[in-house]
């Protein structure tokens, strides 16, 4: 069963710019195309040891927050009785249910964001984070789930990058990404050195108890999906670049290109998952 849910007041807007939800809205409404096609997936290894670690089975329901186009609850839905999906770009949601439609699992897609968790949304076993926390209150976010996660459930961040050694293009393709990100407040913002990391966050949340997995592949990429990782990204927008979008895509196209063998990059991508649980 896939539905689409909202609560009447996140339709009328009132969390979606609030504290501890969510910004940057346009610009992951133009991003959503490009998520599932440019983003690096999560290794499907990863995710069965994650689900081994937690004991999850058909009895528990899951939260999945700040989903985008659905990656993690699709990817955690055959494991479990039921996922909530929530986002606060209707959009991705969009693409999170199309996503979705293959499989035969109980998934929620609702409108919402971090500021608007509480009680009726009722309590999950675990709740899922993939490359959305650092967007969040991420202190008041932890103590709201505080409430809604079982005793013995956890918080998990999900991460999939190519940051590995041996990709030799990646140097070049980040220096291109940050020459049209210039400027973005967001991203300064997780560069100072006054942004803690997740890690020293959780150590001072309810979820403090840290295990750290990791799951590294060889994979080859098709030229194209690094143009549609580039546009996935809200700094990298084609709602923020405006006419440079295209002008940023034919530049990766070249560099890309350039190491690439009949049309396809080699990289090594790291799938982490971050497990914070209660002692």
């Amino acid at each position: 069963m896939i539905e689409l849910q909202s609560f009447p007041d996140v339709e009328k807007g009132r969390n979606l710019g609030a504290p501890g939800g969510f910004s940057v809205r346009s610009h992951f409404r133009s991003a959503a195309p490009y998520y599932l096609s440019g983003r690096p997936s999560y290794s499907s290894l990863l995710i069965r040891r994650v689900v081994e670690l937690c004991d999850l089975n058909a009895t528990h329901k899951m939260l999945d927050l700040g989903s985008g186009p659905g990656q993690l609850a699709v990817a955690f839905a055959p494991f479990v009785g039921e996922v909530t999906a929530l986002d606060p770009e209707l959009e991705m949601l969009r693409v999170a249910r199309d996503n979705a439609t293959a499989g035969h699992f109980k998934i929620k897609f609702v409108l919402g964001s971090s500021y608007d968790l509480g009680p009726r949304f009722g309590r999950f076993q675990v709740a899922t984070i993939g490359r959305a926390f650092h967007w969040m209150d991420r202190l008041a976010t932890l103590k709201l789930l505080d409430s809604m996660i079982e005793a013995d459930g956890a918080v998990i961040l999900f991460d999939s990058h190519p940051e590995v050694s041996g990709n030799s293009w990646r140097e070049s393709y980040q220096r291109l990404l940050e020459r049209y990100a210039k400027g973005d407040v967001e991203s300064q913002k997780r560069r100072s050195p006054e942004w803690l990391r997740h890690e020293a966050v959780l150590l001072n949340s309810p979820f403090h108890h840290l295990e750290h997995l990791s799951i590294v592949e060889r994979r080859f990429t098709a030229v194209e999906r690094f143009v549609d990782r580039a546009l996935s990204l809200s700094c990298t927008s084609r709602e923020r670049l405006g006419a440079k979008a295209d002008e940023m895509a034919n530049e990766i196209q070249r560099l890309m290109t350039d190491h690439s063998f009949e049309g396809e990059v080699a990289e090594s991508v790291e799938s982490t998952a971050l497990v914070a649980r209660r002692r």
